[in-house]
């Protein structure tokens, strides 16, 4: 038993040492990412009206591999998923992981609404 928790507390060693590397200084760090302004719902957008007005964010790269990996696990059987596309979802953050891009393998999907400010997806399946 001591062996196994000696283990363990060696792990969580290594794991703080890794995090411990490059001290946490509160600052904000750029991305690359699109947008898109519309009304409707997704997969069947209009031009954004007075009444109806939603944003719909697309972040990649590096901010987007970060997210992917602070949400995991991957979803099984998720719409779209294959064994070169992982998909990880959080409430209305969806971030996909695609072996098979070269230009940008993490891509992460999520949305507001203009009129309320409450979020909302992104991205449809």
């Amino acid at each position: 038993m001591k062996i196994k928790n000696g283990a363990l507390l060696c792990t969580i060693g290594l794991a703080s040492l890794a995090y411990a590397a490059k001290p946490w200084d509160a600052t904000y760090t750029t991305f690359s990412g699109e947008y898109l302004i519309y009304s409707g719902q997704l997969g069947e957008e209009a031009a954004p009206t007075a009444n109806d007005r939603k944003a719909a964010l697309m972040l990649e790269g590096e901010a987007a591999k970060n997210l992917f990996g602070a949400i995991g696990p991957d979803i099984k059987d998720a719409c779209g998923a294959s064994s070169g596309l992982r998909i990880r979802d959080k409430g209305d953050l969806v971030c996909t992981y695609d072996k098979d891009d070269r230009r940008a393998p993490y891509t992460c999907h999520f949305g507001i609404n203009l009129q309320t400010g409450k979020s909302i997806r992104g991205a449809s399946c």
